[in-house]
């Protein structure tokens, strides 16, 4: 099969239907990335400094928040492990002065809706409205020109401004972010491959805080919104999520009765609690897009640990596992899409049929390519820069093993009243950045089927 002229055609057929995408609602996490890339004798040093013995043990079990010193530098720790993202709310004060006096090399626009906005605004020119919890100068300068929106209210109405229209001195949310490239070693640990760990230190998206102009002009906003992009539930806990996911329900129900489709765009949920309450509200939700660490979590809460384990025992990740868990989630929930990344390829489950969700699929990961090998996508033509990535040939076992206990052909297959779509990646060997990777999979995903239908 010629995966590279499927390529080809899927980016074309994308390009050429963008315009019909009206506009897309982008809720609720936008923060500051501010990015450290690891040096293993530093972090080495680090570690020696504060007490190997009290950061090791963090490297096997992840802690639910960060508390200290020891636990931040022990995630790290097993982030690289693993060569699997993290994300922790960071509470301690001598946690969050530590990573401030260890700096960062560069500052990016963060949080899934302000990287998504970025790129569908500021890249596809699909207009975007955006929730952004604190408006700062510095939050607003990390927004591209383009059609770009948030909401302002002026004598009881909603006017739409770009943020750098509405910037203020409100405060800087900044999350720590800590890249390794694939082969990064400290002690007897080597990264088998590039990922990083994120360390919260806002407590702003860690509560779910929405602005009133979000939620008074909430009615107005989707009347003009054909498609809805929701995330950062992540860093809630079981002290505080009830009164945001009270909110998060009444937007579902505007969503839900104007038939508006809603991606959930799912993140590492350390709490168990916050978990099964995310569970709980996925029937609600056209779509939603995860990883195998954050498929993995789901299952254990659903009860199947075993099948929570398999998706975490090889790399690359075993598929019929990810099938298996996918129609799992889906007969639970009713979801009517599932749209599963890792590294070396990605699978979609889909109550609906046709070509154009595994030429979404492929948008997508010509997308994460382009990022991965420019570092930052300036325009939509920036993408096709990456057509010369090559297609990852160690994934072939993976197609076959789709072929032989599922008959897929050319990436689709029927599957239990779905359709079940496969693509295999385009594997940048020394990506400039991961940070963003997987919302730039998932929002040109969910954005390139709609441009398509």
């Amino acid at each position: 099969m010629d995966w590279n002229a499927l390529y080809s055609s899927a980016f074309e057929g994308v390009r050429g239907r963008i315009g019909r995408v009206d506009r897309v609602l982008l809720a609720y996490n936008t923060n500051i990335d501010a990015i450290k890339y690891l040096d293993g004798r530093d972090l080495r040093e680090r570690v020696e400094k504060v007490g190997k013995d009290k950061v090791l043990r963090y490297s096997d079990d992840l802690p639910g928040r960060i508390e200290s010193v020891p636990q931040l530098l022990g995630s790290i720790l097993w982030s690289i492990k693993r060569g699997k993202a993290a994300e922790l709310f960071v509470e301690s004060c001598s946690a969050r002065f530590y990573m401030k006096h260890w700096g960062w090399d560069e500052l990016r626009m963060g949080g899934q809706v302000g990287i998504m906005a970025n790129l569908l605004g500021g890249v596809y020119g699909v207009p975007v409205i955006a929730h952004v919890p604190q408006l700062s100068r510095l939050q607003a300068s990390l927004f591209k020109d383009g059609p770009i929106y948030v909401p302002k209210l002026e004598d009881g109405k909603v006017k739409l401004v770009h943020p750098k229209g509405f910037a203020g001195d409100e405060e800087n949310c900044i999350h720590y972010i800590y890249e390794f490239p694939r082969g990064f070693r400290v002690f007897n640990f080597e990264a088998p491959r590039e990922n990083r760990f994120i360390g919260s230190a806002d407590d702003y998206n860690t509560t779910l805080f929405i602005r009133d102009e979000f939620r008074e002009g909430f009615d107005e906003i989707t009347k003009s919104s054909p498609l809805t992009i929701i995330s950062g539930l992540q860093a809630l806990t079981k002290e505080n999520y009830r009164e945001p996911f009270e909110i998060i329900r009444g937007h579902l129900d505007v969503l839900n009765e104007r038939e508006i489709p809603t991606h959930l765009e799912f993140a590492f949920t350390p709490d168990e609690t916050v978990r099964k309450a995310i569970l709980g509200l996925l029937g609600r939700f056209w779509s939603v897009g995860l990883n195998e660490v954050e498929l993995a979590s789901i299952m254990k809460v659903m009860g199947e640990k075993k099948l929570a384990e398999k998706l975490l025992a090889s790399d690359p990740v075993d598929p019929v596992a990810v099938t298996d868990a996918m129609l799992k989630l889906a007969e639970k929930t009713w979801v009517r899409r599932i749209h599963f990344h890792t590294y070396g390829y990605y699978l979609a489950l889909t109550d609906y049929r046709g070509e154009f969700v595994r030429n979404a699929l492929l948008f997508a990961a010509l997308a994460a390519a382009a990022k991965a090998k420019l570092g930052e996508i300036n325009s939509i033509d920036d993408v096709v820069k990456a057509m010369d990535v090559p297609v990852n040939e160690k994934i072939k076992p993976i197609e076959e093993v789709l072929s032989k206990v599922y008959g897929m052909e050319d990436g689709i297959t029927e599957l239990n009243g779905y359709q079940l779509t496969f693509v295999p990646t385009k594997i940048v060997e020394k990506p400039r950045s991961t940070v963003g990777i997987g919302d730039t999979i998932s929002s040109s995903a969910f954005m390139g089927e709609f441009a398509l239908r």
